[in-house]
């Protein structure tokens, strides 16, 4: 029997309209803050990932620091409060924690790549990955969250799906497969979140 892992899938949040090339585009403020609002709200739900597969682009990596960054500060608050607590799953430097203890690969396919690109991306995922994060694009992005949804998931969360998935919006999947086995229908929605910025 496989154990239950957590994917969580994220689109950039709001990016620059222009820049020398579309790849080298930045986030804008209210991006920066979304994409941190977003690491918060993960931290506060208990989804820290251990691996993190971030699309090449300026913009896909400037929202991976930022969550980043938020999942650290709210750890930072979570810790203080409660000292016993500091070395604990998650808690930076631990397995499951973030940015300086998640394994963090840049793919340069999943830039401009298709749906089944993400897919074998998040397919190579090693065995062990407990949670793991992919940071990318629309309409590829989008298309893998409608492909891995089982449709069983939390309803309110499905629901909102419903209306698309806008810059620095995320959804966290459970997945009972092994990632190598990662395909249509394989993940249940447990989870779904835009950025506040």
């Amino acid at each position: 029997m496989t154990r239950t892992r957590r994917l969580i899938l994220m689109r950039h949040a709001k990016a620059e309209p222009f820049a020398s090339t579309d790849h080298e585009r930045a986030l804008t403020e209210r991006g920066i803050r979304a994409a941190r609002d977003a690491g918060r709200h993960l931290a506060q739900t208990g989804v820290l990932p251990d691996h993190v597969v971030v699309s090449s682009a300026v913009r896909a990596q400037a929202t991976w620091t930022a969550a980043a960054e938020g999942l650290a500060s709210w750890e930072s608050v979570a810790s203080s409060a409660d000292p016993e607590d500091a070395e604990g799953p998650g808690s930076p430097g631990s397995p499951g924690g973030p940015e300086g203890s998640a394994t963090v690969r840049i793919d340069e396919a999943v830039y401009s790549g298709s749906a089944d690109v993400v897919l074998d991306a998040l397919r190579a995922l090693p065995a062990d990955a407990r949670v793991a994060a992919f940071i990318g694009h629309n309409p590829s992005a989008g298309e893998v969250v409608n492909q891995l949804d089982d449709g069983d998931g939390d309803p309110d969360a499905i629901h909102q799906m419903l209306h698309g998935f806008p810059a620095g919006a995320l959804v966290v999947y459970e997945v009972e497969v092994p990632w190598s086995e990662l395909g249509e229908q394989t993940g249940r929605v447990s989870d779904f979140y835009v950025g506040q910025g």
